[in-house]
């Protein structure tokens, strides 16, 4: 399985960026999708998850009502929609799924990664 992360960028603080991940190999099944990122300097932490059907979705406190997880099971992708971001946001975004429906925040629970997408917001 192979996880493609993109759409991050540079943007002043109060922006928006819309990241994508795309998966590809052996078929799904009923994966758990997430997201997380991991600043210079700092552990990788959770930001946001979702489950199979779209309908249950998890967020970090300090993402939630800003950061959007949603997913396109017909085309494989998860994507974060993140507004109104803060230079706190700064640090890689990295896509993970879970080959099991549970949803989780625990990294070590995530079975494959993507590569990352830098995001960096400026004050």
């Amino acid at each position: 399985v192979q996880l493609q992360a993109s759409g991050g960028g540079l943007v002043q603080a109060g922006g928006s960026l819309r990241l994508s991940c795309a998966a590809s190999g052996r078929p799904w099944s009923r994966p758990t999708l997430g997201w997380f990122r991991q600043a210079p300097g700092k552990e990788r932490e959770f930001v946001a998850a979702i489950g199979w059907s779209g309908g249950t979705t998890s967020y970090a406190d300090s993402v939630k009502g800003r950061f959007t997880i949603s997913r396109d099971n017909a085309k494989n992708t998860v994507f974060l929609q993140m507004n109104s971001l803060k230079p706190e946001d700064t640090a890689v975004y990295y896509c993970a799924a879970r080959s099991i429906a549970t949803m989780t925040s625990r990294l070590d629970e995530y079975d494959f990664w993507g590569q990352g997408t830098q995001v960096t917001v400026s004050s």
